[in-house]
C-alpha cells in the first residue's frame, strides 16, 4: 500500500523514437529529455521509457553486439540523469537487451538514482517472446521465467514487457502478489487497419490495459516505442491508465514525446473498495490453482 505520507506520484513517460542500433546517439537524446524533466519546477519521481528504448527493437543478430549487462546499463542511465545536476532523486524504468553472462534477454530494469549513486531495485526479463508475423524474438533471446514484484517508495510494483500483458494470467499474478503499480515498456508495431484507418492493435492495447487496470484496481504505466524500423511502424501511444480503467493521458502515435501526470495512490483503495474483484479472486485462488494443477496432471 502506498504510504499516506506520500500519496501522490509524479510520473513522466519518455516515449522514445530511437535510431536503430545507435546506442550512444539515442542515450544523448534521452539525456536531453532528462535535462528537460530536471528543469521542471516539480520534477518527476518516476521516469518510464519503452522496451528497447535506446537501441530500437528489430535488431536480430545485432542484439548480441548492443546488449549490456544490467549494471552497465543502469550506470549509463544513472550517469545521464546525474549529468543534469538535479538535486532531485528519481526512479527510472527502461527496457534494454540484456547480456547476463552470455545469455541474452529482452529486459527492463528499475533503478533509483541520487546525485552520486544508483541502485537496481528490480530487473524483469520478458516471458513471452513472440515468434509470429513480423516477430522472431525467441530465435535470438531466452525467456524470463517469473513475475517479480518489488517495493518502491510509492508502493509495490511489477514490470511486464509488451506481450507479457496480452496473456491475462501474467498481470493477474502480479496483482495477486501485491502489485499496485504495473509498468509496461513496449515496442508494438501497428497491425491491422479498421474501417476508420486506425490500427486494430492500438485499440486492442487500449481495451486490454483498461480491462486489466479496472479488474485489479491498479495503475498501469504503458511506455510505447515510436518510429519506423525496416518499414515497420511502432505505434507509440504511451498512456497512463487509472485503477478505474480510465486512460488519463495518451501520447502521440509516431513521434517522441513526454507525458506527465500526478497519480493519487488513494484511487487504488477507492477502486478496490468499489469493485473488490482482486479480493474475491484471492479468496478462491487456492481452489483454482488446485483445480488447474489437477487438470494438468490428468492431461499428461
Amino acid at each position: 500500500m502506498l504510504p499516506d505520507s506520500r500519496p501522490r506520484l509524479r510520473v513522466a513517460i519518455v516515449q522514445t523514437k530511437p535510431a536503430k542500433g545507435r546506442f550512444a546517439e539515442n542515450l544523448a537524446d534521452v539525456g536531453d529529455a532528462f535535462a528537460q524533466l530536471a528543469a521542471w519546477e516539480t520534477p518527476p519521481n518516476l521516469i518510464v521509457l519503452p522496451e528497447a528504448a535506446l537501441t530500437g527493437y528489430f535488431l536480430e543478430g545485432a542484439v548480441y553486439d548492443l546488449a549490456r549487462d544490467a549494471e552497465q546499463f543502469a550506470l549509463e542511465l544513472a550517469t545521464s540523469w546525474q549529468a543534469t545536476n538535479a538535486a532531485h532523486p528519481v526512479d527510472i524504468v527502461c527496457g534494454f537487451y540484456e547480456n547476463a553472462s552470455g545469455t541474452y534477454f529482452n529486459s527492463a530494469l528499475y533503478i533509483r538514482v541520487t546525485t552520486d549513486a544508483h541502485t537496481i531495485l528490480h530487473v524483469h526479463r520478458k516471458i513471452f517472446l513472440p515468434t509470429y508475423g513480423v516477430f522472431d524474438e525467441e530465435r535470438f533471446l531466452s525467456r524470463g521465467r517469473d513475475v517479480g514484484v518489488f517495493a518502491t517508495p510509492f508502493g509495490t510494483a511489477a514490470i511486464l514487457i509488451c506481450e507479457d500483458v496480452w496473456h491475462s494470467l501474467v498481470p493477474t499474478i502480479a496483482a495477486v502478489k501485491g502489485a499496485r503499480l504495473l509498468i509496461v515498456p513496449s515496442a508494438s508495431p501497428g497491425r491491422g487497419v479498421d474501417g476508420d484507418g486506425d490500427f486494430v492493435s492500438v485499440e486492442r492495447w487500449k481495451q486490454t490495459l483498461s480491462m486489466l487496470a479496472s479488474e485489479h484496481g491498479i495503475y498501469i504505466l504503458y511506455a510505447g516505442l515510436a518510429g519506423f524500423e525496416g518499414g515497420k511502424g511502432m505505434t507509440g501511444n504511451s498512456c497512463i491508465v487509472d485503477p478505474h480503467g480510465r486512460i488519463v493521458v495518451q501520447g502521440d502515435q509516431t513521434e517522441a514525446c513526454i507525458l506527465a501526470v500526478d497519480l493519487d495512490a488513494r484511487e487504488i483503495d477507492r477502486a478496490r473498495a468499489q469493485f473488490p474483484l482482486l479480493g474475491d479472486l484471492s479468496s478462491v485462488l487456492t481452489d483454482l490453482v488446485n483445480d488447474l494443477s489437477s487438470s494438468l496432471h490428468t492431461a499428461r
